[in-house]
C-alpha cells in the first residue's frame, strides 16, 4: 500500500519518494517491520494464550523432557502470519501475480492449520481436523497456484527460441531482425512457458513438454499444464506437510524456515535481475524480484518468533504456522522456477517425510511377514530418534540448522556449479 502512496508521492517530485521505488529498500523495510511485529505483538498473544489456556497437550512418547512442554501455549503461528501479511501489505505491489499467489498461500494454508489447532485446543479433540479434509485443502491450493501460473499472462519467462517453434500469432506480433539463416534461427523473446530449472546440469533447463513427448505437438499444450498442476499440488503438499512433521523440537521448523527463506530470497532477486541473470546464464523470470519483499517479510517473521520459540519455548507455531511455512516455501520455490531444488533446500523437511514414510512401511511389512513388527529408527520422525538415543534438545536443533545451512548453500551455489 505504501509503494502506491509514494510513487504517487513521487511524481510530485517530494523529495526522498523515489527510495521506494527499491526493491532493496522495501525489502529491508520488510524485514525490520516483521521483526518488529512479531517481536511486539509475540508476548501479547502469548499472554491471552496462556490466560486462554491454549497449552500443549502431551501424549507418552518416553522422551525426555516432553513433560516440560505440558501447558506451552500452542497457535503461536498467528504471530507469524500477522508479521508476514502486514509487511508485505505494506511494501509490495500488490498489482503483482506472484505476491497475490503468495498472500492467498499464507492466509489459506494458515486458515486450516488454524481450524486445526482450534478443533484440538478448544474442542479437546487430538485428532484435530479430519486429515482428508487437509488434504483437500493443500489440493485445491495446488490446483489454484497451478491454474494461475498457466492462465495468467503476467507469468512469462525471458528465453532463446527457434523460429520454428514460434506461434503464427508470435510470429505475427514479433519482428525478426534480418533473415534469419534457417528455421532454426534463435530469438530472443518474452513467453508463457512450461520450463523450469533443473540443478546440477550444464543445460539448466527442464521443460515439462518432454513428459508428454509422445503426444502430438499440436495437442500438447494442455496436457504438459495439466501434468505441472499435478507437480504443484504435489509438491505443496509435501513440503507443507514436511514441515509439519519438522515441527517437534524447540525452534527446528522455525529455524529450518529462516534458513530456507534466505536462499528462496537470494535465487528470487538474481532471477528478476536481467544483468545478474545473462551473468549466471539463469531463467530471467519478469516480476519475480516483488517476491523478495515477501521472503524478506518470512525471514523477519520466523526470526521474530524464533526469539519465543526458541529453547525452551515459550509458544508453538502448531499447525496454523508449520502448514503455512511448508506451504509458502514449496509455492515460492514454484513460480521462481526452483521446484526440483526442493529436495536439496528442504532436506530436513525431505528426511523428515521419509522417515515417517519409511517407519511406517517396514513396520507393516514386518508385521505381515514375521507376525510382528520391526523398526528402522528407534522413533519417527528422525529428530525423535536422536532424542530416544540421548541427544540434548538444542544440540539436535543447533545440528539440524547446520545440516539446513549447508544445504541452503549447494541450493545456491547450483546457480554456477552445473
Amino acid at each position: 500500500m505504501l509503494y502506491y502512496l509514494f510513487e504517487y508521492l513521487d511524481k510530485l517530485n517530494v523529495p526522498g519518494a523515489g527510495v521506494f521505488s527499491y526493491i532493496s529498500f522495501r525489502s529491508a523495510a520488510a524485514v525490520i517491520t516483521s521483526l518488529i511485529i512479531s517481536l511486539m505483538i509475540g508476548k501479547r498473544i502469548i499472554l491471552y494464550l496462556q490466560r486462554k489456556q491454549v497449552g500443549e497437550v502431551v501424549r507418552d512418547l518416553g522422551l525426555e523432557g516432553q513433560y516440560r512442554k505440558e501447558g506451552t501455549p500452542s497457535m503461536g503461528g498467528v504471530i507469524i502470519l500477522a508479521s508476514i501479511l502486514i509487511p508485505t501489505l505494506l511494501f509490495a505491489r500488490l498489482d503483482n501475480v506472484y505476491v497475490l499467489l503468495m498472500l492467498l498461500t499464507t492466509v489459506w494454508l494458515g486458515t486450516i492449520g488454524f481450524i486445526d489447532d482450534y478443533i484440538k485446543v478448544f474442542r479437546k479433540n487430538k485428532e484435530g481436523l479430519a486429515a482428508r479434509f487437509k488434504l483437500a485443502g493443500q489440493v485445491g491450493l495446488g490446483l489454484i497456484v497451478g491454474l494461475t501460473l498457466f492462465l495468467s499472462e503476467d507469468v512469462i519467462i525471458r528465453e532463446n527460441v527457434n523460429v520454428s517453434d514460434l506461434t503464427e500469432t508470435e510470429k505475427a506480433t514479433m519482428l525478426v531482425q534480418g533473415e534469419p539463416a534457417s528455421s532454426q534461427a534463435l530469438v530472443m523473446m518474452e513467453r508463457k512457458s512450461t520450463k523450469t530449472t533443473i540443478p546440477f546440469v550444464k543445460n539448466n533447463e527442464f521443460d515439462y513438454s518432454w513428459l508428454v513427448a509422445f503426444i502430438s505437438r499440436e495437442h500438447r499444450q494442455p496436457w504438459t499444464w495439466l501434468v505441472f498442476v499435478l507437480i504443484t499440488i504435489f509438491i505443496l503438499t509435501a513440503v507443507s506437510n514436511g514441515a509439519n512433521l519438522t515441527d517437534g523440537l524447540d525452534g527446528l521448523a522455525t529455524g529450518t524456515s529462516a534458513i530456507a527463506g534466505v536462499a528462496l530470497a537470494i535465487l528470487a532477486y538474481v532471477s528478476s535481475n536481467i544483468i545478474y541473470a545473462d551473468y549466471l546464464n539463469i531463467m530471467f523470470i519478469p516480476g519475480t524480484g516483488e517476491l523478495v519483499i515477501f521472503a524478506a517479510a518470512f525471514i523477519g517473521a520466523t526470526i521474530g518468533f524464533l526469539w519465543y520459540n526458541s529453547y525452551p519455548a515459550q509458544v508453538f507455531m502448531g499447525d496454523t504456522g508449520s502448514l503455512a511455512l511448508g506451504g509458502i516455501i514449496a509455492v515460492f520455490a514454484i513460480v521462481i522456477r526452483k521446484e526440483l531444488l526442493i529436495p536439496v533446500l528442504c532436506g530436513i523437511f525431505l528426511m523428515e517425510n521419509l522417515s515417517v514414510v519409511m517407519q511406517v512401511s517396514w513396520f507393516r511389512h514386518t508385521k505381515r511377514k514375521y507376525g510382528s513388527g520391526r523398526r528402522i529408527f528407534l522413533m519417527a520422525p528422525l529428530h525423535h530418534h536422536y532424542q530416544k538415543k540421548g541427544y540434548p534438545e538444542p544440540k539436535i536443533v543447533t545440528r539440524f540448522w547446520i545440516i539446513g545451512i549447508i544445504l541452503a548453500v549447494i541450493s545456491i551455489v547450483t546457480l554456477k556449479i552445473r
